[in-house]
Parts: C-alpha cells; structure tokens; sequence
C-alpha cells in the first residue's frame, strides 16, 4: 500500500512540474516600463526601459527573462543632447543589421530626440554598436517612441512627437525613410488625443508609444493614450485603408473606444506602452505590455512587463481582452 501511495504522490509532483514548466504567470519581471522584443532566428531580444542606457536580454522564450542572458549594448557619455532619460529603447533587424533606436536628452525633457545605433554582427549581443546620430525630419520637434517598419518593401517611422515646442499635447506621426537611420519624408500627424479616454492627464494630452501591427495584408498602429501618470492609460488602434498612400492621413481611421485599459477587478491598473511577437511556431499572437499593481503608481520604476495571448474579430481588429491578473497561470507560447 506504502509503494502505490508513493507512486501516485510520485505521479502527482511529475505532473504538476510538468503544469509548471509549460506555464507562466505575470509579470515577467519585477519591473520594467516600455516593453519591446525582436524575434530572430529562434531568440527573442528584449529591451524595456533603464533611463540610462540600452539593455539587451536574448532568450528562447520571454516568459524566461529572469534568467535570460543580458547585456548593456550602450550608456551614452556625460554632457551631450542623449546622455539622460534615455527611454523606450527597441532593437530591430533591419536591411541585414541590428539597429537600435531610443529617445535622450541632455537634461530636459523638451530636448527628447530619437536617436539610432547599429551592430552588423549576426548576434546583437556580440559585435560593436556604432552611434549612427539622430534620427529626424526637418522639423526637429520634439520626438520618443519611434517604430520602423516595412510596408511595401519601404521603411516607415512612426512617433509621438509635438506640434509645436510647448509640452501640452502628444501626437502621432509618420514619415518615409531611405534607410534604417534617415528620414526622407515630411512628417505627417495621424493621431491628436481627441477622445475623452485620450485626455486624461490634466495639462498635457496624449497620443505615444506608436506599434505597428500586420494581420494579413491589413496594417494598424497600436498605440498608448492619456498620460501615463494616471491610472487611465490604455491603448487606442489606428486602421490603415490599404488604399493610396500611408502618409495621407485621410486613409486611417481611429477606432472610438480603447481596446486596452485598466483592470480593477484584475488589479492591473494603466496597461500600455505595448510591442507584439508571434509564438516561436509563429501561430499565436501575443501583446507584450506594461502595467502597475496598484492604484496611484504612475510612471515610476514599479511598472512591470507582462504578455497575454490575443485573438482577432471577423473585421481583423484584435481583441486584447481584459489584462490578466498576477499570478494567473497561462499556457506559455506555443512552440
């Protein structure tokens, strides 16, 4: 009896590794603000915020970020326009090299620019990252959170940038590029907050963190709105007609109502600031994103990156669904 007892606990503690191991819970890790990943050639390459250099994580599986192998590919020197605030960096593979784009100032926020570095190595954990400069229009307007993107084989920028030189209002614009580090374009404004779920945030309005998003042939910007220092931060879609050209504003449409947003009865309170990645088998979607455990928390270091897995509706918008709660054990990616 002894024997089959031990079996059967034997038997249980097996399969519950087993649930363990193809499992995982939010967030991924304790903190962390601006999530974005690259997926190449069987890694994901991770990046969040630092604020004062480029971290890179490689891994197998972004539910494995704790033990993932990481490194700091770039900390700017003191006493130039990107030495600090350095935010939401993201590494991409573009052209046939490693590029990696952030925002920086010399010390005020009104100084944020993008700028761009590049690595030719096969591996961006390896080989030399060379500052490449700015990356803007002619404007030279205020600039974070850029995205590149291929459409019909030509690069494209997306940004939350401002109008003007006065911090009141976030934009989303767009612009063509010739190369991974030069715009070629005039920029052009797509978004402006204008919804009541755009504009909470007191003084200032926004429209941030732009994502490009392909489900078949249909192309749509993600992004982030209101500010991200109240608990109203949620994500908006952008849905391009697939008719004429990307840069005439006229051809994309806002949807109404945030397709993201907090969770009270979850405890998952300002989600956004997203990326997306596709399973390793490439037949799953999934949201990478940012939220706050409580109420109250802002835009400080408590943010944390978490994913959850999202479908499609009959009209290809994608339903991102509630954000899950902690500790919530979901099915891992499928491999």
């Amino acid at each position: 009896m002894r024997t089959i007892l031990l079996a059967l606990t034997l038997m249980q503690a097996m399969l519950f590794a087993h649930a363990q191991d193809s499992t995982f819970t939010n967030p991924l890790l304790p903190s962390g603000a601006d999530p974005y990943s690259f997926y190449k050639d069987g890694f994901y390459y991770y990046t969040h915020t630092t604020a004062n250099s480029v971290v890179l994580w490689k891994t197998r599986s972004l539910t494995d970020l704790q033990s993932a192998q990481r490194t700091t590919i770039y900390k700017p020197t003191e006493n130039n326009a990107w030495s600090k605030d350095v935010w939401a960096p993201q590494v991409q593979f573009l052209r046939g090299k490693w590029y990696a784009y952030f925002a920086a100032t010399g010390g005020k926020n009104s100084q944020h620019r993008m700028y761009v570095l590049e690595n030719p190595s096969p591996d961006p954990m390896t080989g030399t990252w060379t500052f490449k400069g700015q990356v803007t229009d002619a404007t030279n307007k205020w600039a974070i959170d850029a995205d590149i993107f291929e459409y019909k084989k030509e690069l494209y920028m997306i940004w939350s940038g401002w109008e003007g030189d006065v911090d009141k209002q976030q934009d989303i614009y767009i612009a063509k590029m010739k190369n991974p580090w030069t715009i070629s374009s005039e920029r052009v404004r797509l978004s402006v907050p204008e919804h009541e779920w755009e504009k909470s945030g007191q003084k200032v309005t926004v429209n941030e963190g732009p994502q490009a998003l392909f489900h078949g042939k249909k192309l749509m910007i993600v992004y982030s709105a209101s500010g991200c220092w109240t608990d109203h931060y949620a994500l908006g879609l952008l849905r391009f007609s697939g008719k004429g050209s990307l840069l005439d504003s006229a051809q994309w449409t806002k949807h109404p109502e945030p397709l993201f947003k907090t969770s009270v009865a979850n405890k998952v309170w300002a989600p956004g600031h997203n990326s997306f990645f596709k399973s390793p088998d490439g037949k799953e979607d999934w949201i990478l994103y940012h939220a706050n455990s409580l109420p109250g928390w802002g835009c400080g270091g408590k943010r944390s990156p978490r994913m959850q897995r999202f479908t499609w509706t009959k009209d290809g918008i994608p339903v991102f669904g509630e954000p899950v709660a902690e500790g919530v054990r979901l099915k891992k990616p499928s491999e």
